[in-house]
């Protein structure tokens, strides 16, 4: 049988079993839309962000083509398709669910750290982790990692191993809404009195001043670098990744002071004071349930 008629026939079963799919052409990409549907000048299809009226028998708008249908999937614009595909792509949040896409080796030595185990499918260069859940999609959350469910497509790789679990709010925590251009003379924050860490908050750590400090220091370095975006997100990271450097101190180790810091920084770069509040606090739960 030819690779077209294995990528329709695998379509057709992943239709049968209710995931929304796509095909996918060279470079793992949508095809393009047709005349027709260029610019979005149809309207766009109803079940994108702005709901459309565009009825385009081809496979035109991306993720939001996705179909279950199988009078469509096996129609002759989409076997013309098929027969230019590389890969069968779904619409995971067409069905529940979110794919966590870690491309390379240290995201997923990130994932198996710090994410509970789940259905696991593996990749070209990484491994997918399959939640059930639907949830924002954003590319690029961390280093190596995006998020894929409402409103994308990823590849079909196989049904992968391990038993699928529910959507766990660490993976919803990395999708932070940031606003990190605001208005000129607008203050985000003022952060007035804030805490800082020194040695007097922190009698019961194990570690010298100046190994925390410099940690720390990096850190916020490493907040204050996203000044476009991911500053939220960033914050996330380096509050869980420090919190992690405590877990078998006996305390206090002024985690508190050191999460007022990672806020500063994040709300310094234009994240709105509730969000980075929000996510250095689950940054520093994450790493405080994975010590228990």
């Amino acid at each position: 049988m030819s690779t077209k008629n294995n990528y329709l026939r695998t379509a057709l079963y992943l239709a049968t079993a209710g995931v929304p799919v796509l095909p996918l052409r060279d470079g793992k990409v949508p095809f393009g839309n047709c005349r027709a549907c260029a610019g979005n000048a149809c309207g766009g299809r109803p079940n994108m962000k702005r709901a459309g009226t565009c009825q385009c028998p081809a496979p035109c708008h991306a993720w939001a083509a996705a179909t279950t249908d199988p009078h469509v999937i096996a129609s002759p614009l989409w076997v013309a398709a098929w027969e230019q595909a590389v890969c069968v792509g779904y619409h995971p949040g067409g069905v529940r669910l979110t794919v966590v896409d870690l491309d390379n080796a240290a995201a997923v030595a990130w994932a198996r750290e710090t994410l509970p185990v789940t259905r696991i499918v593996p990749t070209t260069r990484g491994e997918h982790w399959i939640y059930r859940g639907a949830m924002r999609s954003h590319n690029a959350v961390l280093p190596g990692v995006d998020i894929k469910s409402l409103m994308a497509y990823a590849r079909w790789l196989g049904p992968g191993t391990g038993r699928m679990t529910d959507l766990p709010s660490a993976v919803r925590d990395l999708v932070v809404k940031e606003e990190t251009t605001p208005a000129p003379g607008d203050v985000v924050s003022s952060l007035s009195g804030r805490a800082t860490w020194d040695r007097t908050v922190a009698t019961g750590c194990r570690h010298t001043e100046r190994y925390v400090r410099t940690g720390l220091e990096r850190g916020l370095a490493k907040v204050r670098s996203h000044t476009e975006s991911g500053a939220g997100s960033q914050a996330f990271g380096v509050a869980q990744f420090l919190a992690a450097q405590h877990a078998h101190c006996p305390g206090p180790c002024g985690l508190d002071a050191i999460g007022e810091e990672i806020v500063a920084a994040a709300v310094s770069v234009g994240v709105p004071e509730p969000y980075a509040r929000r996510a250095v606090a689950n940054g520093l739960g994450a790493a405080s349930e994975r010590a228990v």
